[in-house]
């Protein structure tokens, strides 16, 4: 079998008596990778010269790049990406690209080819986080962007965001990336700290979000388990959680998406502390649910 599949990429100009995989014109290549994702053709581009040829074409990665991805681009000096191909263009693309002062970024998954979203801590409006009795900010690099707001204790607890963006149509979902206790390492090992750790059991969290165009959706999440489970641990302390917010529908990247997010537990009856709070996630809904399952990495 091994010598059959062999035979079949070395072609007409190899010591098969029959056609191989090298006699397929690359044009053909090149209709068969629309098919394909960007990983399976950079795989298939080391069979042969044609299947190389082929997974470079511009027609091929044109349609793996969103219809605004000249947008994308443009937060971006133009020397980055002046003169390269769309495959080239592609793989830019992918690696995060950072905007609104680095506190916002905005990427392409490398598989399908959406556009995804984070925002960090640093680009929202959280209450009293200029009063360091209530916030600090803590460097890690836990968090993509290397820094997440951590509280310690505080009453009125809001946490608001907006972005205006044009993402392409699409369903996406938006969720919130959170830590009860604070984290650090200690002779090589990650520990977790849970001295300021309260008040999240007690009422849930409230997470919101609505569009220009009149969508909206809210939930609620208690942030910290009501009954401790001393045999297996809270699981809910000591690990970054995403919490899902809602989706929302783009049927157009024009006009821009203008989004607005927020979680809040105002009920001033009792304080809350102990929590780190990176960034929020826009994220293709069903996407989101492949990785979540191990289906997309």
């Amino acid at each position: 079998m091994g010598a059959s599949l062999s035979n079949l990429t070395e072609g007409t100009n190899g010591t098969a008596m029959g056609p191989g995989l090298g006699d397929i014109p690359e044009s053909c290549v090149a209709c068969v990778f629309t098919y394909l994702t960007p990983p399976e053709i950079c795989n298939l581009a080391r069979l042969n010269r044609a299947f190389r040829g082929a997974s470079s074409s511009d027609s091929v990665w044109e349609q793996k790049l969103p219809r605004n991805y000249q947008g994308l681009l443009d937060l971006m000096p133009p020397e980055r990406h002046q003169n390269l191909s769309k495959k080239d263009i592609f793989a830019l693309l992918s690696r995060p690209i950072p905007f609104e002062d680095g506190n916002k970024e905005v990427w392409l998954d490398r598989v399908t080819g959406r556009v995804c979203m984070a925002i960090s801590a640093k680009g929202m409006e959280i209450t009293g986080i200029d009063d360091r009795r209530y916030w600090n900010w803590v460097s890690t690099e836990e968090s993509r962007f290397h820094v997440v707001a951590y509280l310690q204790q505080i009453w009125w607890f809001e946490v608001d965001g907006v972005v205006k963006f044009p993402l392409p149509a699409d369903i996406y979902t938006i969720s919130f990336r959170l830590h009860l206790g604070k984290f650090s390492k200690r002779l090589g090992r990650r520990v977790s700290s849970f001295e300021h750790a309260h008040g999240w059991d007690i009422k849930p969290v409230r997470f919101q979000l609505s569009t220009a165009d009149g969508q909206l959706a809210s939930c609620e999440h208690f942030l910290d388990d009501t009954e401790q489970d001393y045999e297996n641990g809270n699981h809910k302390r000591g690990c970054w959680i995403e919490y899902m917010v809602g989706e929302f529908i783009v049927s157009d990247s024009e006009p821009a998406t203008e989004l607005r997010f927020s979680m809040k537990q105002i009920d001033c009856t009792h304080s809350k502390g102990g929590l780190c709070v990176d960034s929020v996630f826009i994220i293709p809904t069903d996407l989101k649910e492949c990785k979540r399952r191990g289906i997309l990495k």
